[in-house]
């Protein structure tokens, strides 16, 4: 088994120095031994799970929740589910990149023949176009979301601020943004099942919002089998009806 210092870990997995050192301060990847010089030193099965770490980092996951999964039982079959539904995510994507590829080749021969463009093309377009339009939007919304989820840490103290200073009309307008927020946080979840990584079922949950984790995977009890663990979310696109 081969051993590697923080640098070469760090060029291994084409990361920083400072990142590697950062994971190993929030608990996340520790290494297995140090040299006499009190120099970290990291095996092949530190670097396995550095990459991981890495991967599941550039599929969005919170530190938090990568030490969570990394220190669960089930550690292997929750990250198979997480990467997945990155798969699935990804295939999807590019199943979608091929249609407008193809709307954009159907359209440019149209033009070049001067005929007018088929009319499912425009149609697609359209779709296409709304796609994108609704996908900003969620974009607009999560960043809503974590700008609420920092006023909910400091929001407790700032509320018996202002009863103990009598500003009534400052407290409704607070209450009000923290109604908002709430909806805003339920919005997220919204269409979404969990993936119990105990026995494969695939749920969901009324009080979703009050169950903790991120937006990739979040603590809950599964209705099948009875055991909590970190559950991997997916997100359940609705069927439009067609006329």
């Amino acid at each position: 088994m081969s051993n590697y210092t923080t640098g070469e870990m760090a060029k291994l997995c084409n990361v920083s120095l400072r990142t590697v050192q950062f994971y190993d301060q929030k608990g996340v990847l520790h290494p297995s031994a140090e040299s006499e010089g009190g120099r970290r030193i990291y095996n092949d099965d530190d670097l396995t799970k550095l990459r991981i770490v890495c991967t599941l980092k550039s599929i969005r996951l919170s530190l938090d929740s990568i030490k969570n999964v990394m220190e669960s039982q089930l550690s292997e079959k929750i990250l198979a589910l997480l990467l997945d539904e990155q798969m699935k995510t990804l295939s999807d994507e590019i199943d979608e990149r091929q249609k407008q590829l193809e709307m954009i080749t159907v359209i440019k021969e149209s033009i070049a023949r001067k005929t007018t463009n088929p009319a499912n093309s425009i149609l697609d377009v359209e779709h296409m176009m709304e796609k994108k339009k609704y996908s900003r939007n969620t974009k607009k919304l999560a960043l809503i979301y974590m700008n609420v989820a920092v006023a909910s840490v400091t929001g407790c103290a700032f509320m018996v601020w202002l009863i103990t200073s009598r500003l009534w009309w400052a407290l409704g307008v607070y209450l009000s943004m923290a109604v908002f927020g709430i909806t805003v946080s339920a919005f997220q979840l919204k269409n979404t099942v969990f993936i119990c990584p105990n026995c494969d079922a695939v749920f969901g949950i009324r009080r979703a919002f009050f169950t903790t984790g991120s937006h990739k995977v979040r603590w809950a009890k599964c209705p099948e089998c009875g055991k909590k663990n970190w559950c991997v979310l997916r997100k359940q696109v609705p069927i439009k009806e067609t006329a």
